[in-house]
């Protein structure tokens, strides 16, 4: 008969702790998923930023419930089951916990359950959300629709791209100490130090560095890639909104780290190619005298990573650092 009441005392205390971790747990995502949810950052100016803002919301309402659980568990342990100091033995434990097997295949089967959930959820998320296009290198495994390399390629060898068409635009981004310069191969190959794009366009970035390792960051964006010498690191993302960003080093690079950065907007079609083309005529002349364009940039292409290499030159070095320019014939 004790026996029985034990188990049913064990079977409340299970029903009782239960039900406040399920009124917690409903409470707590409800309120994330309305409340929070919504601001939490990146944003939602591009598909990557709106696609990781859901990442994070969704896993949070995994952690909510877990994180409640240990909580309930714990506050009820110490409320019902708190030692006394008559030495009352432990309500709970010893060897009747360690051989329960119902306890033990229950934790092992939820566990795995929730892990290969996750694992499954990040790899479609992988091959859905612009596929591994997320600056991991030149050849993503997964593309996004559309926005394969050899489309860009062909893109940059043709120099068209129109608005409304579902082009894929390429965007060419060169790091160099200490500042970052935004080429567009698609409109004569002229260069910015500022980043402009359409919005409702899905964008190639391909980021490479003239001379150490930085890291193409547009946080707003969601947006981050390696710069790293002689690599075309590629990221895609799908502009939503208007509005401005700020593009940031997130790899030391030198003295001026925490200097390098530059800003960037996300404008209407018909504005960019305004800007685009009228940046393209007035820049023609600077153009010129630039590299061809290329996906990288060996730095003594043409005086690239500030003149320091020049070509046509007997010795290797050069006293010249002005980036791109040609040298005179001796």
């Amino acid at each position: 008969m004790s026996s029985e009441n034990s188990m049913k005392n064990e079977t409340n205390h299970l029903r009782k702790m239960t039900t406040i971790w399920v009124i917690l747990s409903l409470a707590a995502d409800l309120l994330f998923w309305f409340w929070v949810g919504p601001h939490v950052p990146p944003g939602t100016m591009t598909s990557t930023a709106k696609s990781n803002q859901f990442d994070f919301t969704f896993l949070v309402l995994f952690a909510l419930p877990v994180l409640i659980g240990v909580w309930v568990y714990l506050g009820y342990a110490i409320v019902t089951w708190s030692a006394k100091r008559d030495n009352v033995p432990e309500p709970i434990g010893g060897e009747v916990a360690r051989s329960n097997r119902k306890a033990q295949v229950s934790w092992i089967t939820i566990t795995s359950i929730v892990v290969l959930f996750l694992a499954g959820f990040g790899t479609v998320a992988v091959i859905n959300d612009h596929g591994s296009g997320g600056g991991e290198g030149p050849n993503p495994i997964w593309n996004p629709g559309g926005a394969s390399k050899a489309e860009a390629a062909a893109l940059t060898s043709n120099a068209s791209w129109s608005p409304n068409s579902n082009q894929v635009l390429p965007v060419q981004v060169i790091a160099q100490q200490w500042k970052f310069t935004y080429r567009y191969p698609t409109f004569g190959g002229f260069e910015s130090s500022e980043l402009i794009l359409p919005v409702g366009t899905t964008v190639a970035f391909n980021v490479t560095s003239l001379d150490v390792i930085h890291s193409f960051w547009a946080y707003q964006l969601s947006v981050k890639a390696d710069a790293n010498p002689q690599v075309n690191d590629v990221a895609y993302t799908d502009t939503k909104q208007l509005g401005n960003f700020t593009v940031r080093c997130s790899e030391l690079c030198g003295l001026w780290h925490g200097s390098m950065f530059n800003y960037g907007k996300v404008v209407s079609q018909s504005d960019f190619m305004n800007w685009a083309k009228t940046t393209e005529s007035a820049n023609a002349a600077n153009t010129a005298n630039l590299p061809p364009f290329a996906w990288t940039y060996v730095p003594d292409a043409n005086g690239a990573a500030g003149g320091y290499y020049p070509d046509g030159t007997v010795t290797p070095y050069s006293t010249v650092e002005v980036y791109g320019s040609k040298q005179p014939a001796s």
